[in-house]
């Protein structure tokens, strides 16, 4: 039985592509793609060519997927632009996922490649101050920091010397170099 599809509806299309036939879902698809680029374009302005081609690719796989749920007693349009609407959704949660994770850099250094990554600063380098701030941290703090970055000891090692546990280790780590940070001015 051949089918006359010279001026069928985007719903007639559907229809006959949730029967099965195949050459009904190829022409539906030609005939949605240019209208999905051009909803991308309008919502989605700042996308460059190929990333409004990628988000047409996403609605063109969703309307895949979902094609089952279509329903051929209903307009085919609001279902596709329900479809469109929700990828571009996604895409705009990925994007400003994305953007709130990114840190801007203009140059990013590999370490003992530049030159200036090389250089060792000066005014870390005034050892009595260092001796004096470290002296001045309570017990805790001034032992872990003599254990774990002067004597370079490991946490576990640490932890056995000082009779503590490595949690409680890291933890006066962390507020020594604090302390250290303030004392030295150098927040």
């Amino acid at each position: 039985m051949k089918r006359d599809y010279s001026s069928p509806t985007m719903e007639a299309l559907m229809q006959a592509a949730q029967a099965g036939d195949m050459r009904a879902y190829e022409r539906l698809l030609r005939e949605i793609t240019p209208k999905l680029r051009q909803i991308v374009r309008r919502r989605r302005q700042f996308f460059s060519a190929e990333e409004v081609e990628d988000l047409v690719q996403e609605i063109l796989l969703s309307v895949h997927a979902v094609r089952a749920t279509f329903d051929p007693k209903r307009p085919f349009m609001p279902w596709l632009s329900t479809i469109a609407h929700n990828r571009l959704i996604d895409s705009a949660r990925r994007y400003y996922r994305g953007k709130s994770n990114e840190v801007q850099v203009d140059e990013l250094p590999v370490t003992f490649a530049d030159d200036w990554a090389n250089v060792e600063s000066e005014e870390y380098r005034d050892p009595e101050e260092l001796t004096i701030a470290i002296k001045s941290l309570p017990e805790g703090q001034r032992k872990a920091i003599e254990m774990l970055k002067l004597r370079e000891m490991s946490l576990k090692e640490a932890a056995a010397a000082s009779g503590t546990t490595v949690g409680a280790l890291k933890i006066s780590i962390h507020r020594a170099v604090l302390n250290l940070r303030k004392a030295l001015n150098r927040e």
